[in-house]
């Protein structure tokens, strides 16, 4: 218990998803393709991003906790990722899905989950920009990150998909310096002809 508190609290030495970074790349993004990875996840919808990703964490803190059927604690893992489906509009609720990437170990059989409201997701590969920036990122942050890598990749012409996106996130509340937050516009695949 005492390490993987310690690991959520100062977010140093975790396992992260394998993803290979594309040579081409913007001024100011990067272009990786995450390889397939399953996930431990978790829905909700609500109106405050900060708030539905607070939630999101206990809800998949308690699953590494051994809230599984295999009562197994599970390290935890770097990035937090939050998918983000925007709302019809500015006083709609949105849709998110919190995720822990599930470490090496755990891959091939995960633990299923005990909790309802907390799955196993299969992500297939997929390619996103990614644009880094430090700080204690909040929802003011994120919606200003997400408008510079939008005005990035409408520079640069590059095919994307609107929605859904991500928010994503590397260190716990604790570490002060040197933090890393992400959002990432998933590469729209251009059909061949």
């Amino acid at each position: 218990m005492l390490k993987a508190v310690g690991q959520a609290l100062f977010s140093t030495g975790l396992q992260n998803p394998k993803f290979t970074e594309d040579e081409k790349k913007g001024q100011d993004y990067e272009i990786r393709t995450y390889h397939v990875t399953k996930w431990v996840s978790t829905s909700l919808s609500a109106m405050q991003w900060d708030a539905a990703m607070n939630t999101g964490f206990r809800r998949l803190f308690n699953y590494i906790q051994g809230n599984n059927h295999n009562k197994v604690k599970v390290e935890m893992t770097a990035p937090v990722t939050c998918r983000v489906d925007p709302g019809a509009g500015p006083a709609c609720e949105s849709q998110f899905t919190v995720s822990f990437y599930i470490p090496e170990e755990h891959q091939e059989n995960p633990p299923e989950p005990s909790d309802p409201e907390v799955f196993v997701e299969h992500r297939k590969e997929f390619t996103a920009y990614v644009r880094t920036y430090g700080g204690f990122s909040n929802e003011k942050m994120k919606h200003e990150e997400l408008q510079k890598l939008l005005e990035s990749l409408q520079r640069d012409g590059v095919p994307y998909v609107d929605q859904p996106f991500y928010v994503v996130g590397y260190d716990s509340p604790f570490k002060l310096t040197n933090r890393r937050n992400e959002v990432w516009i998933l590469k729209k695949e251009v059909e061949q002809q």
